[in-house]
């Protein structure tokens, strides 16, 4: 009920806000609203140019930010109809608005208030969300199930369930020793880990399934399950290799100094969901099997970050495909091997699993349509500048230092779009300089936590449930703590960038 409630929330003030926006003058956002696509070319709008923007500590590349929201320089005076400067006030730009009095003047900060990147309406997203996710979904899907059913029949994931039995019988002690289910939640966060998506979306869905077979109230979110979705959501990864690729491709000097705040941000977020959801459940997190394998798990990614700490970009993008790839490719060939020493049938076992695979991508087709509709209304209708405007307005009247708030657009948009949060996470970069600190604290937050609202819709989609009970409060909590870190940890460690 929570997230339905969540869900008609959005499409209510989405259309709300587009409307006090129309009756303010803007005539097309309806349009844009339904039919618009993220592709349309913007009508090409000229402006000139007074100062620097360097004064304002924005990037030197801020030229072309300007440009990707249709925004281009002229020094033609009579065809811009903008004037940017770094001081409003300024003679220039009083001499200039006298041989052009049609001329808009802003700083080149105060124009971003104007700017909204173009996404799709809700009929583009309705046909992405299949061309774009499900189809490729379903080939995925089938290829890691069927390997997931041959890992089954020949006993590898019953196996995987002894090991970690006793850690996990105190997090879900709901689940029979030995369950199926723990094995594939096992193989769901080891794929997170790794950075390796396809291959955590597939196992997390049988996870949640086996979780379903358990479940006394199928239309009900079950203790385990809610659990199991909040320390998925919470993005445990240990190296946030997309992130450096982007930071290297923006002109890092350093593309890998944000992988210890991101590690320890991740960490945070995933310990605070584990708490909050065993407050709730009334599981004591303090026993000694617990507290042994968070702090094997902690040993583990301290060696990690210490290693990979040392290692430039190039390196650390080296070092987590070959592990990553590496480890799929050994899992593949265990399974494989097992399933020949058990005398099993491999490829009927892959190709029953696969037909799996098939059917729960078609089923969660409604669930990832309705979410990504609710969220292209909020974003088309200007919903999301309004609530970042107004936060900048607030910090900035209670006299902090608002820095942080230049990176709060990723991580107010993760937990609803992975893709929004890194259009958000580049918008930053190209804005203020990828070695600024919103830059590098937007890296942060894109790092701390994986896309909340896009989970649940998906995860208790493919087992049919409709009550997630408190899942929601505790997955948005546990983001709220990453957010929270993310700052505290971008200060520490990058408080003296502009």
């Amino acid at each position: 009920m929570a997230l339905s409630r969540i869900w008609s929330a959005f499409i209510i003030i989405a259309v709300a806000v587009a409307g006090f926006r129309m009756l303010n003058g803007d005539r097309t956002i309806f349009s844009r609203m339904v039919t618009g696509k993220s592709s349309d070319t913007y009508d090409s709008v000229f402006y000139v140019g007074v100062g620097s923007p360097l004064t304002q500590n924005l990037s030197p590349k801020y030229g072309t930010f300007l440009q990707e929201y249709g925004l281009y320089r002229t020094d033609d005076l009579t065809k811009a109809t903008v004037l940017l400067s770094d001081n409003e006030a300024s003679d220039s730009v009083r001499l200039l608005q006298g041989v052009n009095p049609n001329l808009k003047p802003y700083t080149y900060l105060s124009i971003q208030k104007t700017l909204q990147r173009k996404a799709d309406g809700i009929i583009q997203t309705a046909k992405n969300a299949v061309i774009d996710i499900i189809i490729p979904l379903i080939g995925i899907m089938a290829l890691f199930m069927g390997f997931l059913s041959i890992a089954e029949q020949a006993g590898g994931v019953r196996l995987l369930s002894r090991i970690i039995g006793p850690f996990f019988s105190k997090l879900f002690p709901d689940i029979p020793k030995g369950h199926p289910a723990v094995g594939h939640m096992m193989m769901n966060f080891s794929a997170n880990l790794l950075n390796l998506d396809n291959a955590a979306t597939p196992f997390g869905l049988k996870a949640m399934q086996s979780l379903q077979e358990l479940n006394p109230n199928k239309a009900v979110a079950s203790n385990a399950q809610i659990m199991f979705l909040a320390l998925h959501a919470s993005g445990l990864t240990l190296i946030p290799v997309t992130i450096i690729a982007f930071r290297s491709g923006l002109g890092a000097q350093n593309p890998t100094d944000i992988f210890i705040p991101c590690m320890i941000a991740t960490f945070a977020a995933t310990i605070a969901a584990m708490c909050i959801v065993s407050f709730k459940q009334k599981i004591n997190v303090f026993q000694p099997v617990v507290l042994a394998w968070i702090g094997g798990l902690s040993v583990i990614i301290a060696l990690l970050v210490s290693y990979v700490s040392r290692l430039d970009s190039a390196n650390a993008e080296m070092f987590s495909s070959v592990l990553s790839n590496g480890i799929i490719l050994v899992l593949f060939l265990a399974i494989v091997l097992g399933g020949l020493y058990k005398k099993i049938d491999v490829f009927d076992a892959f190709v029953e699993g696969a037909k799996g695979g098939f059917e729960t991508a078609v089923r969660i087709i409604p669930y990832i349509v309705g979410m990504l509709v609710a969220i292209s209304l909020l974003r088309t209708s200007g919903t999301f500048d309004i609530i970042i405007n107004g936060m900048k307005s607030f910090f900035a009247a209670i006299g902090t230092d608002t820095r942080f708030v230049d990176g709060l657009p990723t991580a107010l948009i993760k937990p609803l779009s992975g893709s929004g949060a890194r259009g958000m996470m580049l918008d930053t970069m190209k804005t203020f300089g990828a070695d600024s600190f919103a830059g590098r604290l937007a890296c942060i937050l894109q790092g701390s936590s994986d896309t909340t609202f896009y989970v649940i819709a998906v995860y208790l989609g493919s087992v049919s449930i409709k009550n997630s009970r408190y899942a929601v409060g505790a997955m948005l909590l546990a983001d709220l703590v990453g957010i929270i870190t993310s700052i505290i940890l971008a200060y520490m460690f990058f408080g003296g960038s502009a």
